[in-house]
């Protein structure tokens, strides 16, 4: 169902959860969890746009009063460089299809394994072409831990909040603005996590790594300077800097010794503001991996020496450590040799979408609904010797956004197969990276805060101010 007002939204659910004032009550969570959160969770996805709002604003604030609050993994991550802990690396999974839905997948697989130290996140680019803008993503996540019974701190992350180059050699200042535009949007969501990649920026003309490094580290320091000011009290909010693109040539330590070590610099030169807890680096994967004229994925080589030299480079220098990106589609054997090399975190994303849209119970009749859709819409991203199977795989995800009623709609027989299959491959990279039994581990070191967002104004009727509304 999908409601008109926000009066019909809290009618039904006022068996479940009440609003008073600024503040909601949780009067019945069994309720809640067996069929209110769905409600909310489709309302704050397919409402309009008062109901959206409303929606996100409840399941926020459910989420505080339940312990199902975004946090920073920043603590985490900085005792890691303490050797606190060690022989585990995160996964950062970005969730680009029926957020919702997945994410519980992925939390029923952390409650199995006792699993607490995985992030949630989404690049600014997915953002667009999957239609998730911030406010609907962290809402889908708080509200699958709240249907899961997952009480514990959530773990929101922007990936890629990148600078774009192009735009950059023509306007500067607007580019940057962009990024900060979508900052100022993303810390009030609960996106406490946030991966500045001003790496686009790096020239290789200049004959010193400092100049190379100069657009990067200056632009990650004003940027760093531009979060810290805007997030909220009791919150170090875990920044992640960048200094390779990802799929270009391999990284080397006398980069990253460049890039951080002139970065603090300039970091210092701006106030007293903690820096990055994290350092991404390219070591031989691209995003969604290479694909090959039948669809299949090449097998590259991971350079797992120079990612465990760079992962304790990058912690001599105070950070957690090095972050591997554009790995799910690397054979499964690999993944257990990441925290034998120390790797901090490590992004997956596109297996996820691949063992979804690839699975048997996936409709055909969708699929072909879905390329026929892509021959129109990305006909320019289809070069003269892809082969269908390398055209559609490359851009499908640009369909996960004008399908969403298609993909929620799906039928419970065919969502409870696929949901699974999902399930067992999160479980499986919790295991391989380790961080299976890391839950306890999670809520000694991390700070949780309570925080309200506002309640939006569009939804406040008489007697609200008293909790009479309801």
């Amino acid at each position: 169902m999908i409601y008109e007002s926000t009066y019909e939204l809290r009618q039904d659910l006022k068996d479940a959860v009440i609003v008073k004032g600024d503040r909601v009550e949780v009067v019945d969570l069994a309720k809640l969890q067996a069929h209110g959160i769905d409600i909310l969770a489709r309302s704050a996805t397919f409402g309009t746009e008062p109901v959206k709002a409303f929606a996100r604003w409840m399941i926020w604030e459910i989420g505080q009063v339940l312990g199902a609050r975004p946090a920073s993994i920043h603590e985490f991550y900085i005792a890691r460089g303490r050797n606190e802990w060690k022989d585990a690396t995160v996964p950062a999974m970005n969730i680009r299809f029926t957020a919702y839905d997945t994410v519980r997948a992925a939390l029923r697989a952390a409650r199995k394994t006792n699993a607490g130290a995985l992030i949630f996140e989404i690049a600014r680019s997915e953002m667009s072409y999957c239609e998730l803008p911030p406010a609907e993503y962290s809402a889908m996540v708080i509200a699958a831990a709240i249907k899961e019974g997952y009480f514990h701190p959530l773990f929101i992350q922007g990936d890629h909040f990148q600078v774009k180059a192009a735009k950059y050699k023509t306007d500067p200042e607007g580019a940057i603005k962009e990024v900060k535009d979508l900052i100022k949007e993303a810390i009030p969501a609960g996106f406490w996590n946030i991966d500045i990649d001003t790496s686009t920026l790096v020239t290789l003309e200049p004959p010193t790594l400092e100049e190379q490094q100069y657009h990067n580290f200056t632009r990650s320091a004003e940027i760093t300077k531009f979060i810290r000011d805007l997030q909220p009290a009791g919150v170090t909010i875990s920044l992640g800097g960048e200094i390779g693109e990802v799929g270009e040539k391999n990284s080397t330590p006398e980069e990253l010794d460049a890039y951080i070590e002139n970065y603090n610099k300039t970091l210092a030169t701006l106030g007293d503001y903690a820096g990055l807890s994290k350092i991404s680096v390219q070591t031989g994967t691209s995003h969604g991996g290479i694909v090959l004229p039948d669809g299949s994925i090449a097998k590259v080589a991971v350079d797992f020496d120079t990612l465990g030299i760079l992962g304790q480079r990058a912690r001599e220098h105070g950070t957690g450590g090095a972050v591997q990106h554009g790995a799910s589609t690397l054979p499964e054997d690999y993944f257990n040799k990441f925290p034998e090399v120390q790797t901090l975190e490590i992004h997956l994303a596109t297996g996820f979408m691949n063992l979804f849209l690839d699975h048997p119970a996936f409709p055909a009749s969708l699929t072909e609904k879905l390329h026929k859709f892509l021959d129109v819409a990305a006909a320019d991203e289809r070069k003269p010797n892809m082969t269908d199977a390398q055209f559609y795989y490359k851009s499908r995800k640009k369909a996960m956004g004008p399908f969403k009623p298609e993909m929620w709609a799906l039928p419970s027989e065919t969502k409870a197969t696929l949901y699974q299959a999902l399930e067992d491959q999160f479980a499986f990279f919790y295991k391989k990276l380790n961080v299976v039994n890391t839950r306890d581990l999670i809520d000694r070191i991390v700070t949780v805060v309570e925080y309200h967002q506002p309640k939006p104004a569009s939804t406040r009727v008489a007697g609200d101010d008293l909790g009479l509304a309801d």
